[in-house]
């Protein structure tokens, strides 16, 4: 088949059907309201998950995929603040107010949280009957003690919560927080753990005491982002299984995305990053660590998976798995920073401290950065393939008729609102509580599970004047202060044809487009802002970040 037969293919209607409530429960009455487990990672790379191409053991998530349909064109908003600003809102981050991380930079678009203009999927489900709990990583304002407390969760439509603001040590983070409270991690705490934990104690709180109602539990994980941490068993996994470094590790995960159909047989991988070092050329002394620091890595998704299977095997004992809706991704692609702040003991690396323990601070950095992204280019931050696509995985026995199929529907995460509220049977309304809405920039992706097209869609991105636009196939990208460039999907799906030069009309016609989007959602010149100016050089991956 070819790339361009691949690329334009939608799944068949007949193996994706939406159950009809006539079918189950009678034509006279309505099917019940689904519940819903919508599980993010932080910093997962699209390649990082067995059902996508890897190594690593995520057998819960595989059987998800088995079970129900992964997407193989889903898009993130390119980093932590703005993607979750976005899930949460149906809106683009710039509409949102969280156009770059959390600093009151330019209002409305780069705010300190999310605005006064949004509602929540929360916000939005408890009104139609939903039970909904947060769980993990909030990250979009509100939680810090000191700061403006419009935008805690439980402001924000979340019946209960637990969590931290960002991330941090997995062992000792901070702030923690249980509802309103602020909480000490206690001794042999491991925030993963913890996370998963508290998911399944609500589930079971909701089955003691809302039993009936449906419930909406959003659960967002730290894992993997850096640093990297993980327990001693679950690191002793994969040590060692890494010795033959970055560049054989691409070529077999590419091989299996092949094998699995996630991405066509003539597709070319895109070449290794320009930062990354061969690895023919890394020292032989400094592999032994590189090893070490890919093990850790793995462990961390192998802990996050093992969560996952107690989450859903609370879902089980509710007796609700299959009219519950599951959803896995993946807040932007794996990220090849490399922070080490030390003697600042919390982005800090302690001298001789092992790294994955308490001690340590280290990075996935470019090299291994490049393997999570297979087959694409580039990494959190970035809006090129490797740092906006995202794995999805969609699980809903009693919903969905896809057992392991694949949809190459073009989706983000504005379209998971959307989705949530047709599903449920709710209204996305033009105020609430007072305050006018700004209207849905996503679409549901209910006709995609149903075996529908959606159509050609038109995306477009900005972070730290990283830019981009999709206009159907066609997409148009460029990193900061660096030229446009054009790519055709369909035929090269993981970017390495540039074809700005040879179609320099359309290149035009899409940057007036990206425009357009731009001023319409407020994007402001990265350089006008107070961080334009943090990232001078291509190398800047090797230099300390804001903190996050």
């Amino acid at each position: 088949m070819s790339t361009a037969t691949w690329a334009r293919l939608s799944t068949s209607a007949g193996l994706l059907v939406l159950a009809l409530a006539g079918n189950a429960h009678g034509a006279d009455k309505p099917a019940p309201k689904p519940n819903v487990v919508l599980i993010l990672a932080d910093d997962l790379g699209f390649a990082d998950l067995g059902c996508y191409g890897s190594e690593i053991a995520t057998p819960n998530v595989d059987r998800l995929a088995a079970g129900g349909l992964r997407f193989t064109q889903f898009y993130n908003a390119g980093r932590c603040c703005p993607t979750r600003a976005a899930l949460l809102t149906g809106l683009y981050p710039h509409e949102a107010g969280v156009g770059h991380m959390l600093g009151a930079w330019h209002a409305p678009s780069y705010t300190a949280g999310i605005g006064e203009n949004t509602a929540t999927i929360a916000e939005l489900l408890r009104p139609a009957g939903y039970r909904t709990y947060h769980v993990g990583k909030w990250h979009v304002g509100g939680v810090n003690a000191k700061a403006d407390q419009r935008n805690h969760p439980m402001n924000r439509g979340f019946d209960r919560a637990y969590g931290t603001a960002g991330g941090g040590n997995y062992f000792r983070p901070a702030p923690l927080y249980l509802d309103r409270d602020a909480v000490e991690p206690g001794d042999n705490f491991y925030v993963t753990d913890a996370f998963s934990d508290h998911a399944v104690a609500f589930l079971e709180e909701h089955g003691q005491q809302h039993a009936g109602q449906p419930f909406f539990l959003h659960l967002c994980y730290t894992a993997p982002h850096f640093p990297l941490q993980a327990k001693r068993d679950d690191i002793a996994k994969y040590r060692g299984r890494y010795r033959d470094g970055w560049d054989r590790l691409r070529e077999r995960r590419f091989a299996r995305q092949k094998d699995l159909g996630i991405m066509p047989r003539d597709a070319r991988l895109a070449p290794r990053d320009p930062v990354a070092t061969a690895w023919a050329d890394v020292p032989e002394s400094e592999r032994d660590e590189w090893d070490q620091r890919m093990a850790v890595y793995a462990a961390m998704i192998d802990c996050m998976d093992q969560g996952v299977g107690q989450v859903l095997s609370a879902v089980d004992r509710l007796g609700v798995r299959d009219n519950t809706l599951v959803l896995f991704l993946s807040d932007n692609g794996a990220s090849a920073e490399a922070l080490d702040s030390w003697p600042n003991p919390s982005r800090g690396h302690k001298p001789g401290a092992v790294v994955g323990t308490a001690d340590s601070h280290r990075c996935l950095e470019v090299g291994w950065a490049d393997a999570a992204n297979t087959p694409y280019r580039e990494h959190k931050m970035w809006i090129h393939q490797g740092g906006i696509a995202s794995p999805l995985v969609v699980c809903w026995p009693a919903g969905i008729k896809a057992r392991g199929d694949l949809s190459r529907a073009v989706g983000h995460v504005i379209d998971l609102m959307p989705t949530m509220l047709e599903l449920a049977g709710a209204a996305y309304p033009a105020s609430l509580d007072g305050r006018q809405l700004l209207p849905l920039s996503g679409r549901s992706l209910a006709p995609a599970l149903r075996g529908e097209k959606l159509g050609a869609r038109t995306l477009a991105w900005e972070h730290e004047g990283n830019r981009g636009i999709r206009v159907g196939d066609w997409k148009l990208v460029a990193s900061f202060r660096g030229d446009w460039e054009l790519y055709d999907l369909a035929g090269d799906p993981t970017e390495t044809s540039n074809l700005a030069a040879r179609e320099a009309n359309r290149a035009r016609e899409l940057a007036a487009q990206w425009q357009a989007w731009a001023d319409r959602v407020g994007v402001v010149p990265w350089e006008d802002l107070p961080g334009g100016n943090y990232k001078p050089t291509p190398g800047y991956r090797k230099k300390s970040e804001p903190v996050e």
